[in-house]
């Protein structure tokens, strides 16, 4: 069986987070993994849990790791000297009301700029139909009885 070290998402849309783990190489992303190796926060750039045992007894059983999971074992080792504590990470929490904001003043924008084209836009026509056509005065008929 070829086993790979690879990385697993766990996280939600817009807020990536990733498992570190050991698993068929012919297995999906995220489908049934051998062992669950650590986690990674990518916004924060932060190794949360890592085990490097279980990393090394899946290296002499001969998985390979991906470039992804070398980079991260690395991280891992730069950082082994002082550990943080995992209460200490905080979850980065997108901010709703900015977001809507930026949409009502832009939708508000988009329609005003809308407004300001069809009222230029009928000031052309109105000037176009007037050189058009230049100003006839009806003719009068005569009535025959």
């Amino acid at each position: 069986m070829a086993v790979r070290i690879r990385l697993s998402r766990i996280g939600k849309k817009h807020i990536p987070f990733f498992r570190i783990v050991a698993v068929d190489s012919r297995r999906k992303r995220n489908s049934a993994v051998l062992a669950n190796i650590g986690t990674y926060d990518v916004l924060n750039g932060k190794v949360i849990r890592f085990h490097e045992e279980l990393y090394q007894e899946w290296i002499l059983k001969g998985a390979l790791p991906t470039d992804s999971a070398k980079k991260i074992y690395q991280l891992f080792k730069k950082g082994a000297e002082a550990p943080e504590k995992v209460s200490e990470v905080k979850a980065v929490k997108p901010q709703k009301e900015k977001v809507a904001e930026k949409k009502t003043s832009a939708k508000k924008e988009s329609v005003e700029v809308a407004q300001e084209k069809k009222v230029a836009a009928k000031k052309e026509v109105k000037k176009a139909t007037k050189a058009a056509a230049p100003e006839k005065t009806p003719a009068k008929k005569e009535k025959t009885s």
